[in-house]
């Protein structure tokens, strides 16, 4: 009894920089990173006497190894996400290898989009959070301004005032980037609606860590179902509107994410590139922070091009650019510059189908659902899907979209409040 006693105490003394609590809920350091590893113990003893793993064998191994790696910080080590690395590291190798030969540029540049590709179906399937894609698009954008002041800049072929504008965009992006990312407008409980609460005193692993603010501790308020006195049409609507997993009853237009594990008002779409959902709150953000990125990219290209093939049109250098692999400075210039026109199209292409969206007044969510139903019109090989539920006009559906509310939750309620 004393032994358990202690050992309470020490788990609630505050951590140093270099301490954690792991996943199994005990107090660890990060000296101990390859000390006591069981799972890993495990499946070498069964690999060395040719035994079968275990099914979940790597699964555990895996576990350990995220639990473990992290980063010293003054309330404890945090962890690191270890999808966040392969971008930091892969990025510069395959760019470099593309910059050897112009063989090797096709290769590269072509075999990286398709590899991107299948990961995101990969992950896209599993319905799993990661966070490679915004470590991948974060990485990219500081690494082409990182070659651009280190390669291009020093030739003397960019003014100050170019210097500027290339630096005000990318600045731009990750501003308007950081406020997208503050959340997309969550559907909260109604105060009078709620009847208990349930407090879990570890975030889950499948839900938004924004729906948290920051906060260690979450409380999932249970709704009951209400029943009116307006007859059966309503109760049907409280019911198809209403969401087991959060429970709670959705307004027009919400949608829960099966990748967050929350209900989002508006719901437009989950993007693995800011690793959020795009909704009701962060819509607008998200639209200006793929503008101010295409505008900097697409000025930063022609800079790029017009200093390495400055006797070529900007279009023209894009495609035939004669002897731009004489020098391997030039070369892996002239690489980014079509790795970011890849990026940049893809974006455009995004971008394109969130203003026709906009302009018919539907949702990426809504669009879909009515092509899966057939309740939809569909023009332009899918590029137009017009559900008529929504949509009054251009003009009003546009000036909707820029006057909508950001969010219908709740001020500054305390969870004992909603009890």
């Amino acid at each position: 009894m004393k032994k358990k006693t202690r050992r309470t105490l020490d788990q609630d003394d505050p951590l140093c920089c270099c301490e954690y609590i792991d996943r199994h809920g005990g107090r660890s350091h990060m000296a101990a990173c390859c000390c006591d590893c069981e799972d890993l113990d495990e499946a070498c003893d069964r690999w060395m006497t040719k035994k079968t793993q275990n099914p979940d064998s790597l699964s555990r191994v895996m576990a350990t190894v995220s639990d473990r790696l992290r980063v010293p910080w003054i309330s404890g080590a945090r962890q690191v996400d270890i999808s966040v690395i392969p971008p930091l590291i892969l990025l510069p190798v395959f760019l470099h290898i593309a910059a050897l030969h112009y063989l090797l540029g096709i290769l590269v540049l072509t075999a990286v989009p398709i590899m991107i590709l299948w990961y995101y179906y990969f992950t896209h399937r599993k319905k799993g959070r990661t966070l490679f894609f915004l470590s991948l698009a974060l990485f990219s954008l500081f690494y082409m301004f990182y070659l651009f002041i280190t390669q291009v800049v020093p030739q003397g072929d960019v003014n100050h005032f170019q210097m500027g504008a290339v630096t005000a965009g990318v600045a731009l992006t990750v501003i308007f980037l950081i406020i997208t990312k503050r959340g997309p407008g969550y559907v909260r409980p109604q105060l009078n609606d709620t009847h208990s609460t349930v407090t879990y005193h570890k975030p889950p692993p499948d839900v938004d860590a924004a729906y948290l603010n920051g906060a260690q501790h979450q409380v999932v308020i249970a709704n009951r179902e209400q029943t009116d006195e307006s007859g059966t049409e309503q109760q049907g609507v409280q019911k198809r509107n209403w969401c087991a997993v959060c429970k709670v009853v959705r307004p027009p237009r919400a949608g829960h994410c099966r990748i967050c594990g929350v209900c989002i008002l508006r719901l437009d779409h989950h993007c693995v590139w800011i690793n959020s959902c795009v909704g009701q709150a962060n819509h607008r953000n998200f639209l200006l922070t793929l503008v101010f990125f295409l505008l900097t990219s697409l000025y930063g290209i022609s800079l790029v091009l017009r200093s390495v093939c400055p006797v070529q049109n900007v279009m023209t250098a894009l495609f035939y650019c004669p002897d731009v692999y004489n020098q391997f400075s030039s070369a892996l210039c002239f690489t980014c510059a079509w790795y970011s026109s890849i990026v940049t199209g893809g974006l455009l292409h995004l971008l394109l189908l969130q203003l026709i969206n906009v302009s018919f007044n539907v949702t990426e969510r809504e669009a879909r659902l009515a092509l899966r139903e057939k309740t939809a019109r569909s023009r332009l090989w899918g590029l137009i899907v017009d559900t008529g539920v929504y949509s009054r006009g251009f003009r009003s559906n546009w000036i909707e979209f820029l006057t909508m509310n950001k969010a219908s939750e709740p001020s500054n309620q305390k969870p004992s409040d909603l009890v």
